[in-house]
């Protein structure tokens, strides 16, 4: 007998045997099942990786959509642009000046006005 045996008096009394656990036959009592366990956080992780991608996914196709919106935009701009740039062409045109400037009253350096009043049909 051992020295330590000796000094807490164990050799007289018998070794206890551990109990039993109790649902010790039933499967998955009271142990984790690593299996089942990594395929539900497998799933979780899945689940959060295709949450965290909705809003760029969203994101893309706003902008997708926004995109084809200013392109619509852009060519009814650029039309616009033309036919005014059209307009400022013509109206730089000597004779749309002339006219304007008739219509207004003006008239050439070399040429004399002339004011007639008196006419029938027009108010003073």
């Amino acid at each position: 007998m051992s020295v330590r045996a000796q000094t807490y008096g164990e050799a007289s009394r018998p070794r206890r045997r551990p109990a039993a656990r109790k649902n010790a036959g039933k499967p998955g009592a009271g142990r984790i099942q690593w299996d089942r366990f990594g395929r539900i956080v497998l799933a979780i992780v899945i689940v959060l990786l295709f949450a965290a991608m909705i809003k760029p996914a969203w994101n893309a196709v706003h902008t997708y959509r926004q995109a084809g919106q200013t392109k619509i935009r852009l060519h009814q701009v650029q039309a616009e642009h033309a036919t005014l740039e059209r307009q400022v062409k013509r109206a730089r045109s000597d004779s749309t000046l002339q006219r304007e400037a008739r219509r207004q009253g003006m008239i050439r350096p070399e040429e004399e006005a002339w004011v007639v009043n008196g006419i029938k049909g027009q108010s003073p």
